[in-house]
């Protein structure tokens, strides 16, 4: 994905672990912080900014990450590259990750929202679409009796 290298990437499962023991990405969402905290009372809901419970290192890395979606979308030499040898379905994800990353990120800057609230906003979407790619990707298993890897069949 755009905006993932190898220090977001390895940060991210450092702080996160595995991605998997998440139902919904917005379980994730809520993990990481970056959905708004509510008001409510009675029939009055009011939405406030984000909750930043949790873990902050994760979320530091996606607002980094989100940063690049603030140019047009495009694959550049250096990412396809880093896409050889990915199935194609999660190469079509991504591909649909920064189309929709980088139109709303235009949207939002064009309505007059501030940058710190556009950033976090792809960042809450970002950490869905990498939930979504996590799912993709079959993890290799340790084998506790010859400790040798094992992709699961």
């Amino acid at each position: 994905m755009r905006g993932v290298r190898l220090l977001i990437a390895t940060g991210l499962i450092t702080e996160l672990g595995d991605l998997g023991r998440f139902d919904t990405p917005r379980k994730l969402m809520k993990y990481v912080g970056l959905t708004p905290s509510e008001h409510s009372s009675g029939d009055k809901r009011k939405l406030g900014g984000i909750t930043k419970c949790s873990n902050g290192r994760a979320r530091r890395l996606l607002v980094e990450g989100a940063h690049s979606y603030r140019h047009t979308a495009k694959v550049s030499k250096e990412m396809q590259v880093r896409q050889e040898g990915l199935p194609k379905e999660i190469i079509d994800k991504a591909w649909k990750a920064q189309l929709r990353l980088c139109r709303r990120y235009q949207r939002l800057m064009q309505r007059g929202k501030p940058r710190n609230v556009v950033i976090t906003a792809i960042a809450r979407e970002m950490i869905a679409f990498i939930w979504s790619i996590s799912r993709e990707v079959v993890l290799p298993r340790v084998d506790p009796k010859t400790r040798l890897s094992r992709v699961p069949a």
